[in-house]
């Protein structure tokens, strides 16, 4: 049974290094789980989907819960999906500030990421402009 789960955290540490630390870590162990995803990050705040088998996916989730890089962790959506969105991406990466603001301005009140303040279907929809407007990198 695949799945797709949307979460939004707070980095504990907002630096380069923090950010490309989980990165890596995710590009290194999500095929092995069989994990796909987006990673979303702006501002200190991190909006991530991830997909796969619901045991991989739910076991990851704990993970990203209890690591100390990450506060606040938020469920926005969890679904039962029959074919991954993600299924090219081990991790895909979206820079915010390069993003252009009226993109973000469509799904939120400020020109700004926060999943705290919207829907999980609405963080969804803007991970879907983002990937339509080729916002997303890394993917591999």
């Amino acid at each position: 049974m695949l799945v797709r789960l949307l979460y939004a955290s707070r980095a504990v540490d907002a630096g380069p290094e923090t950010i490309d630390a989980i990165l890596s870590q995710s590009r290194q162990f999500n095929p092995s789980g069989g994990i796909t995803g987006i990673l979303c990050y702006g501002v200190g705040i991190f909006l991530q989907a991830i997909e796969g088998g619901r045991e991989a996916v739910s076991e990851l989730y704990g993970h990203i819960q209890k690591d100390p890089r990450h506060k606040d962790v938020v469920l926005l959506h969890y679904e039962e999906i029959s074919e991954r969105r993600y299924s090219g991406w081990t991790m895909g990466q979206v820079d915010v500030t390069r993003v252009n603001t009226r993109i973000l301005l469509k799904y939120s009140e400020r020109a700004e990421l926060d999943p705290y303040s919207v829907s999980g279907k609405v963080s969804l929809a803007l991970l879907e402009e983002l990937m339509a407007t080729a916002s997303i990198v890394g993917r591999s």
